[in-house]
């Protein structure tokens, strides 16, 4: 699925332990195809380890981090935020 339902705020994405390693499950899976076939990439802060996109189906705008900030190739968290801290963090003009 590659759109975003109303309804929908927050994916986090976990490691899944299949035995011998670790592999992203599906909300990880969902993140990347959705910020890399769906969401508009609007700025990127702290080498690019969070980024701010805008959905183009409802203007929500959604931000990209990783759930551990100790953990920069770790599991990502996809949310929407309220656009006055996207506009202070990200120091755009969101006009």
């Amino acid at each position: 699925m590659t759109s975003i339902k109303a309804d929908e705020s927050e994916f986090q994405g976990y490691w899944l332990d299949t035995g011998s390693s670790v592999a992203p499950d599906y909300n990880w899976e969902r993140i990347l195809r959705l910020t890399t076939d769906y969401l508009e990439e609007l700025a990127a802060i702290d080498n690019g380890r969070e980024k701010l996109y805008r959905d183009p189906a409802d203007g929500r705008l959604w931000e990209l981090t990783p759930v551990d900030p100790n953990l920069p190739a770790g599991p990502p968290l996809l949310r929407v935020i309220p656009p006055s801290q996207a506009a202070a963090k990200y120091a755009v003009s969101l006009d």
